[in-house]
């Protein structure tokens, strides 16, 4: 993570709503919402959408919300995170909406960075470098594919895109945008099990840019350690192509088993 030197403390032009999906992350949510709270300048309101978690989730939730420095909304819902995150926009009130997986963290200047990259002219949304990091290891190799991911993807399946400002980023990077592109385009594609964030990209390109911003967002490599390096990159470039090539998600579900 980067250390405090490296945080901007300025006012934010946009209202910012963190929005976190959850199902079963007791684990590793208390120490998303920590980091949370250490945010500068602070987003306008955080929203928890929890899936209907029964390992501890929701009362590490609501251990944490009196010590929580902005507004929290907590909803019930289907389990499903495109379902989630569109009901967590809902409920939302900021300008801006930031999709935060249960297990990544983000660095304190979040907002400000947010905030930056949306005052580039013609930009609508974008997303940060993903590192996965365990207690064991930090998945150079897994993290590095990820990154090259964003850019070689659309400029492989959809190149007249890629040169509108199409970047493919997913929900371990972070991702942002704002409110209003994210409404014109219908929010997340419910019928869709996996790659909800790819298909976003998709259609908020036809809004405006999407941005890769040039800092770190720290994500549990729990996948990665259960299954294997190998068959975690493969796995990943499997399904990427497929779907890049047509392949419906619900059929390519079958390869991307929920860890928890």
């Amino acid at each position: 993570m980067n250390g405090p030197e490296s945080i901007s403390v300025i006012p934010s032009m946009l209202r910012c709503s963190i929005v976190i999906p959850a199902l079963n992350e007791a684990a590793g949510i208390g120490q998303t919402l920590r980091n949370l709270a250490q945010i500068q300048p602070p987003p306008s309101d955080i929203v928890i959408v929890d899936g209907g978690s029964t390992d501890g989730t929701q009362e590490a939730i609501a251990q944490w919300i009196p010590h929580s420095p902005v507004p929290v909304t907590v909803i019930e819902q289907l389990p499903g995170r495109a379902v989630q995150m569109n009901a967590g926009a809902a409920a939302a009130c900021g300008d801006v909406f930031c999709f935060l997986h249960a297990d990544t963290w983000v660095p304190a200047d979040v907002v400000g960075l947010i905030d930056q990259t949306l005052a580039q002219p013609g930009v609508v949304g974008g997303g940060f470098i993903s590192l996965m990091q365990g207690t064991t290891a930090t998945r150079w190799g897994t993290s590095l594919h990820n990154y090259l991911k964003t850019f070689y993807a659309p400029l492989l399946f959809r190149p007249h895109l890629f040169v509108q400002g199409l970047r493919i980023l997913f929900g371990d990077q972070a991702m942002f945008c704002r409110r209003e592109a994210f409404q014109a385009c219908g929010g997340f594609n419910t019928m869709m099990p996996i790659l909800e964030d790819g298909d976003l990209c998709l259609r908020l390109v036809r809004q405006g840019q999407l941005r890769l911003v040039n800092r770190v967002v720290l994500s549990s490599d729990r996948r990665v350690a259960a299954w294997g390096p190998l068959r975690a990159n493969l796995t990943y470039l499997m399904i990427g192509i497929l779907w890049g090539l047509g392949l419906p998600p619900r059929w390519l579900k079958r390869f991307y088993e929920d860890i928890r």
